[in-house]
Formats: structure tokens, sequence, C-alpha cells
């Protein structure tokens, strides 16, 4: 089996994290590719970089979808996973509906530790679309400058497990989520040292991504996950126009 993570933004670093926890995480013999955005921002954490990711992974599962046999889209937002859910070939999940669903099996109340106070609203909105709003306890989100994307769990691990310890403590929390790809593997660091189960997104999606291609569900031809109706478009990358143009 192979799956395609695909993260979002252009920082190499963070795709070496997201790379080495999705190949502590997999299943043996589970081959795992992992493509960063070829523009785009060093990290998410607005609506509208949200966009641009959302594009980028568009674009990077359309030229190499035929090689996978379920796709990751590696970035907490989850950018385009509804969208590339209608056109893709294979499964495709995201850290954030994965990390939900994993988290959702553990406990009742949910909290988020993120990385940037300004992604706080965004991420508040995905949890809801997703249905999880009356489950989420917090998002607690570290306060200063980020010198490193991917430095941030080297640099802040301290304060990063304090926000969980505080929203055990405060806010209630019966399971944490470490929010974000450049958190990948923290998870695995703070075992035993808080006092309820961790949820980690990038091995979350993973283990969703294998369990969905092996069930081998078959895609939708109906409802609003079905492929769009075929239409006239212009200035599109080639792989996308393929995309589109492919039989219904």
């Amino acid at each position: 089996m192979r799956v395609l993570l695909i993260n979002p933004n252009i920082s190499d670093s963070v795709s070496d994290l997201i790379a080495a926890e999705a190949r502590r995480s997999a299943s043996p013999g589970t081959e795992i590719e992992v493509l960063t955005a070829p523009l785009g921002v060093a990290y998410i954490e607005t609506r509208f970089e949200a966009m641009l990711g959302a594009y980028a992974a568009a674009q990077l599962a359309a030229e190499h979808c035929a090689r996978a046999d379920a796709i990751v889209v590696a970035a907490f937002g989850d950018p385009g996973l509804a969208a590339l859910r209608e056109v893709m070939p294979v499964p495709v999940t995201g850290m954030t509906q994965a990390a939900l669903a994993s988290a959702h099996l553990l406990g009742h109340r949910i909290s988020i530790i993120a990385i940037s106070q300004r992604i706080q609203a965004w991420y508040r909105e995905v949890v809801e679309s997703y249905g999880f709003g009356s489950r989420l306890a917090s998002i607690r989100a570290l306060d200063r400058p980020l010198s490193s994307i991917g430095g941030v769990q080297e640099e802040h691990a301290q304060a990063l497990k304090a926000l969980a310890e505080r929203a055990v403590a405060e806010d209630g929390a019966e399971v944490i989520i470490l929010a974000g790809a450049p958190l990948a593997g923290l998870a695995r660091s703070l075992q035993g040292q808080l006092p309820v189960p961790v949820v980690d997104g990038v091995s979350s999606a993973v283990r969703h991504a294998e369990t969905l291609a092996a069930l081998k569900p078959g895609r939708a031809r109906r409802g609003s996950f079905a492929m769009p109706p075929a239409k006239p478009h212009r200035g599109l990358p080639d792989a996308i126009a393929r995309l589109l143009d492919s039989p219904r």
C-alpha cells in the first residue's frame, strides 16, 4: 500500500517531521511518500492561507494520485479536503478530521493545542463543521513569535506541555490533540507525561487512510461528493484539467 501525504505549505522542515511520524505510525509494508507545496506560505494559520494551501494540495494530488492508494492532507485545518474527495480516485483523509475521530473514541471533552493565537478562530470553525463543536473543551495556543517553524517542538516543548496541562486542569479536557504538522511526533514525546490521552494528527490521518484503502469502499457516484459535472474550463494546470475531463 502507498499513502501519499501532501504538505500544503512550502516548509521542507515540516515535511521532514511529517515523513518521520508517518513512517513511525504506518503499518509494516505501507510505503509513505511526502510532497511539499510548490507555492504558498511557510505555515498556514488563516483562512486565506488555507485557500492557497488547498490549491497547492489539489495540484499535487492531481499530479500524483495515480500512484497512491490513499492521500493525506497533512495540515491541520484540512485545506481542500472535502473538495479533493469529490475528484480523487482514492480515499482522502485530513489531520483534523482524523484526529477528532480518534479523540472522540478516547474521551468526551477534547482540547486542541496549537502553535498560534491567530489560528484559533479558523480551527474552531473547522471543528464545528465536522460536528464536534459540542465536544470541544478549548483551543489553547502559543502566544510568542516562532523563529523556525520546523523547530517549534524543540523550542517550545515545555510551553506546549504546559498548555495541555492547563487544558486538562482548567477546561476539563479528557483528550488532547496536538494541532499542526509542525507538532508531528510530539505526542510520542509526551506519552505518559499528561494525565489524559494525547492524539497526533499525522499518525491518526495515516492510520485512517490505511483503513479506508483496505476497506475499498468505492467512489461516490451520487450526492455532493460525486465528480463535478463536466463543463468548459480554461487556464488550469494540465493535471487538474485531465482530472476534470476524466470519465464520470
